[in-house]
């Protein structure tokens, strides 16, 4: 009977969706309406089987049916940014004290680091069920060297990571009126403003810092899609506070990503060099390229030549890839995809990626990452890569499960659900 209402609440949900210009067929309804279904089932299922009703870490990846164990880095790691998604789209799926759990995790984090007190978090947690005292974070043990080991990117800090968890922390606390997930997601974004803004040109706000606590690397480049995700923060921050430091927070964030933008081409550059000032146009990424349409919906027609770029450059087999002319499916950025098309008013070009997401389904439920074995995403993970070193695998992925749960459903992750 559970599962059953559970269905019904998200297809409810579903034909109430406002999504502006969507024109469906009964196919697409049907696709669309069981990958919501599914999607939210296996997101609300991971918090259910953590006992309890306190707060939790979802774990961002499951090995493959019949495949290899998961990397040491992956095993029981719960990255920030995928559990944020799951929180929001909890929401979408009209799961309330489900994403209360992820939230309330992330307030507990951000309290009892081991080391930090100034309002970041780290890029992960350990998976599961999250402690009073010290929130532990991921790691291994290697028996040949004897030794404990965390990886240096989970360990430390990402910027859009740190706004990601501050957006869906101001979700929950729109969902519940409860002013501690809106006072939370501000100390967040203050630690963010305080410590990560470049004010040389084109201003704005860095990617974060890598490593340990004892010496973390600053990361002076600049991202596109961070300070995106900052600007949905701030602009959200600012509606629901009414704090000047908010507004300007926001325009520093905005203005950077509009600085980003090259008309002549019709796309967003990816972001900058490590020099946090050199352009970096070589790469092309598709969040970068097409999360402004739904972050800035004011200047919309101002950029909507990135649906262009991202039809000629990104899709792939029916799909879309992370990189330019990619090598594959990446599953969650065709599911940003349809939510950026159905937003734009675009629904009719998203009716294709209903079932191919549908059908990227895994036995346990999550959605597989990528179709294939690999993809590259043609960026490194850290300072400390050798060169291209940022994939996605065939694994069941709880980021890509959120994404088709959000497109679904038709929630803008970077704005505040309006009565």
């Amino acid at each position: 009977m559970k599962v059953l209402h559970m269905a019904m609440a998200c297809l409810s949900m579903l034909t109430g969706a406002a999504l502006a210009g969507e024109t469906t067929g009964a196919h697409e309804h049907g696709a669309r309406g069981q990958l919501l279904q599914v999607t939210c089932q296996a997101i609300r299922s991971r918090v259910a089987a953590i006992a309890g009703t306190g707060p939790v870490m979802l774990a961002s990846y499951e090995p493959a049916p019949g495949g290899e164990p998961l990397a040491s880095a992956l095993q029981g790691s719960a990255f920030v940014y995928d559990n944020a998604l799951a929180g929001i789209a909890l929401l979408a799926c009209g799961h309330v004290d489900a994403a209360r759990r992820i939230a309330d995790g992330m307030t507990t984090a951000l309290a009892h680091d081991r080391y930090y007190h100034d309002g970041r978090l780290r890029n992960a947690y350990r998976a599961g069920a999250v402690p009073d005292g010290p929130v532990p974070l991921p790691g291994w043990w290697d028996a040949a060297s004897k030794s404990w080991f965390e990886d240096a990117y989970q360990v430390g800090t990402a910027t859009g990571n740190v706004a990601w968890a501050a957006l869906m922390l101001l979700a929950v606390g729109d969902a519940t009126h409860e002013r501690r997930y809106t006072d939370a997601a501000a100390t967040m974004m203050a630690w963010v403003d305080e410590t990560t803004f470049d004010a040389r040109a084109p201003a704005g706000y860095i990617g974060g810092f890598f490593g340990e606590e004892t010496g973390p690397r600053r990361q002076g480049w600049k991202s596109t899609e961070h300070n995106t995700d900052a600007y949905a923060a701030y602009a959200w921050l600012a509606r629901r506070d009414g704090q000047a430091r908010w507004k300007t927070a926001a325009e520093r964030a905005g203005g950077f990503v509009d600085a980003m933008w090259r008309p002549a081409e019709g796309r967003f550059i990816i972001g900058t060099a490590p020099d946090g000032h050199t352009p970096n146009s070589g790469p092309s990424a598709l969040d970068a390229d097409i999360w402004p349409l739904i972050a800035f919906p004011d200047s919309m027609s101002k950029w909507s030549r990135a649906l262009d770029w991202l039809h000629a450059h990104h899709a792939v087999d029916g799909g879309y890839g992370f990189k330019g002319e990619p090598d594959g499916i990446w599953t969650e950025g065709t599911g940003q995809a349809a939510l950026v098309l159905c937003a734009t008013g675009h629904c009719d070009q998203a009716r294709p990626l209903w079932p191919l997401l549908l059908a990227q389904r895994s036995p346990s439920g999550l959605l597989y990452a990528t179709p294939q074995a690999r993809i590259r995403t043609g960026l490194s993970i850290g300072p400390e890569s050798k060169g291209e070193d940022f994939f996605y695998y065939h694994l069941p992925h709880l980021g890509a499960t959120a994404w088709a749960a959000l497109a679904a459903a038709g929630r803008n992750p970077f704005r505040p659900e309006e009565n």
